[in-house]
């Protein structure tokens, strides 16, 4: 069974309520000194991206709390494996931690013989910040006006329907595999190097569409070089009220695969750790301006703690497993 988050704002304020009046209980004072050195938040991808941007946002309001530098750390490469790596086998004294992202669950499902981790067992949830909604975008001047028109040809012609890719295995490959599952069909996936050289192919409409990131498409979509189809959502999106949702055009459920963000730790970090990083995470999240900074980042916030989140990543592991397993998904 799906385990729904807390209402945002409620459990935001509680924790940051109790980040205020230090109500943690008497675990917490188990290690006083902690923090007693700058923080490093590793971030698996390089700088001005979204993770980095969102991690650097984040940082700097849990500085505040924790009364040291947080400071990030680009380890790019792999698909995010070195920076998950490195914090892996760094010491549990909450001193490293990392952004995780899609490719912490994704990563070991795809290549199972080359990365080894349990994204569970080997790591220590602290907390969910976001997920980060995606888009479904054809260019402006595309024939296909809505998504059932898409869809619809793809039903009656098999692989004539295109849509781009950042790559294998990548938030837009899986989100395009689990529309062919939904809707029965079977398309011509076109991987990239990068979302911006796909969505290049998609505006001049080499490329039939593609899931493309909230952040980066409004000034396509406001200049007629994108028409977007769907927000593959539950819920409308502010920013684009007069979109329909997937759920909406009958494909329930893809907000459940919507790109994590969170912060996660080595193994075998000390409770009174992670209820500090906590409740720094919190009393940041509950801040309006960067609950504002980070919608125009793309992301939606979506406050779990460090219990909720464990639970929350065993059962987004076994989602994509299922997907990956049932599409017969492999690595490049």
């Amino acid at each position: 069974m799906t385990h729904r988050p807390l209402s945002r704002r409620g459990a935001l304020r509680l924790a940051a309520l109790s980040a205020l009046l230090g109500a943690a209980g008497p675990a917490a004072f188990a290690q006083p000194d902690y923090p007693s050195k700058p923080i490093r938040l590793i971030v698996g991808y390089s700088a001005g991206g979204p993770t980095d941007v969102l991690a650097r946002v984040l940082g700097q309001e849990m500085s505040l709390s924790l009364g040291q530098p947080v400071v990030v750390e680009n380890k790019p490469g792999v698909n995010g494996n070195i920076a998950t790596e490195f914090v892996q086998n760094a010491p549990p004294d909450g001193y490293t931690i990392i952004m995780n992202t899609l490719s912490h669950n994704v990563n070991p499902l795809l290549q199972p013989e080359r990365i080894r981790y349990d994204p569970v067992k080997d790591f220590t949830p602290i907390a969910q910040v976001a997920v980060l909604p995606q888009i479904i975008v054809v260019a402006g001047d595309s024939p296909y006006k809505t998504l059932a028109d898409l869809t619809k040809k793809a039903q009656t012609r098999p692989e004539a329907v295109s849509y781009g890719t950042a790559g294998v295995g990548g938030s837009a490959h899986l989100a395009a595999v689990l529309l062919e599952q939904r809707t029965k069909t079977r398309m011509n996936h076109i991987p990239f190097k990068g979302n911006g050289p796909a969505l290049t192919e998609v505006m001049s409409g080499r490329v039939d569409f593609m899931f493309f990131p909230m952040i980066g498409a409004a000034e396509y979509v406001g200049s007629g070089k994108l028409r977007v189809l769907a927000v593959a959502a539950a819920k409308r999106h502010p920013d684009y009220p007069n979109v329909p949702t997937t759920t909406e055009t009958g494909y329930t459920g893809f907000e459940d695969y919507a790109q994590p963000i969170g912060f996660i730790g080595p193994a075998g970090l000390p409770a009174p750790v992670v209820d500090k990083l906590d409740r720094a995470v919190a009393a940041a999240l509950a801040k309006p301006a960067v609950e504002a900074r980070l919608r125009t980042l793309g992301a939606e916030v979506t406050y779990r703690g460090p219990a909720a989140y464990r639970d929350w990543l065993g059962q987004d592991r076994a989602r994509w497993a299922q997907l990956i397993q049932t599409a017969n998904i492999k690595a490049e």
